[in-house]
Parts: C-alpha cells; structure tokens; sequence
C-alpha cells in the first residue's frame, strides 16, 4: 500500500509506503459507532438541575403544631407536597455520562477510519508544512495547491468541516495561520481521535514518514 506525497506548491514528489495493519482494515460500522457514542458521552455534561427540599430556600419553621388543628402534619412548607417546595428525583448536575472504553477498541476503531478515509480518497500526504511567519494567506494559497493537485475541491469550501491537518510536531506558526479559516483545524498525529476524523471529510498528514511511524507506535502494536 502506498500514496502519492505532495508539496506546498501542489506537485508531487514521491509516495509514502502505508501499513496495511493500520490503513488496510476493514470497516467496522459497530465497533466505530460505540467509540463514537463512547468518546461523545465522556465529553458531555450535566446542565439540569432540580433542588431538592435540602436545597430551596425557606421552609426552616414547622408551618403549624403536629396536633390539635385538624390538618395534616407537616414539618416544612419546601416539602415536595408543597407548591414552591423541592422537587423529588429530579435531575441533578452530579450525574456522570462517561462511558468505558477499552484503548484497543479506540484503537481498532480508529484505525478503521483512517483506512476508510485512505479508500475514499479523503486522505492526502504533505511532505512538510513550513510557514516562517503567521499568513493566512499563504494557508489559503496551500490548501488551494492540495485541493487542485490531489483533485479534492471541497478542500477549500468556505463551509461546513472539511479537514485536519495533523502535524508531526508542534509548530505554533502554523496554527496561527490556519486559525482563521474555519473549515480547518489543525492538531498533532499523536492526538488524532476518531471524533476528529469522523467529523471532518479529509485528513492531511504532514511529514508522511514521521506521522506514519507515529501512528504505527500508537496504534499497530497495542490493537
């Protein structure tokens, strides 16, 4: 297996040898579905709340004496039989919505996705990213040469998520001049979640070698 490796200019200058154990797997709808679910349930959290009678103000009198009025006894009006009163088994913010998910599922399901963002021609090399200076201009003019050489014009659509450029190693030059185009979010390869490449159409990886050996690290020994 094996991809064409392009430049900042557009053209191409080689192609890079991919591991079929990591771009060559079968895609797994259900697998990739409950990470998904997973990784979606650990990022979330609890916004409704309901006070309880320990919780809403007042109440701290006995409305009246326990015998001798005729009426029910009550030790509080924030009882929840009490208009105004707390609120039984309500929703409360403590909940927690994580999920467990074992690293070789995460691993597996990633890996089915890379290998069908590599099928689908959505998966696109660069041999290096230098920006010496934050432009976006000279971002724009880069992912116009990708989107023209490697024949993927919705690279460069103003809408909608359209890729992640994961680079090799930190580079704060090209994150700044990414940062003002929306489509686009840029990330290092040892932080590729499946979230990520789900939720974006195209992948670009920086420093095919490098990125490769790192995917290969995380993913090809520990499935």
């Amino acid at each position: 297996m094996e991809s064409k490796v392009y430049n900042q200019r557009g053209e191409s200058v080689g192609a890079v040898k991919l591991p079929p154990a990591i771009f060559g797997v079968p895609w797994n709808p259900d697998l990739v579905h409950q990470v998904t679910i997973g990784m979606q349930e650990d990022q979330r959290f609890g916004l409704a709340h309901a006070k309880g009678r320990g919780e809403v103000r007042g109440g701290g009198k006995k409305p009246w004496r326990q015998k001798g009025t005729g009426r029910a006894r009550h030790g509080s009006i924030r009882s929840p039989l009490w208009r105004g009163g707390g609120v039984t088994h309500g929703p409360i913010n403590e909940r927690v919505y994580g999920q467990k998910i074992n690293k070789k599922m995460k691993n597996r399901a990633l890996c089915s996705a890379l290998s069908a963002k590599y099928r689908a021609g959505e998966l696109i090399f660069l041999d290096r990213l230098d920006i010496s200076a934050p432009k976006t201009k000279v971002a724009t003019a880069i992912l116009n040469n990708l989107a023209t050489s490697a024949k993927v014009p919705k690279l460069i659509y103003r809408r909608g998520r359209r890729a992640v450029i994961a680079l090799s190693q930190p580079n704060s030059a090209v994150v700044k001049s990414f940062r003002n185009l929306g489509p686009i979010i840029v990330d290092e390869v040892r932080n590729l979640n499946l979230l990520d490449i789900l939720t974006y159409q195209y992948l670009v990886l920086t420093d095919p070698k490098a990125s490769v050996a790192t995917l290969t690290d995380r993913l090809a020994s520990k499935k």
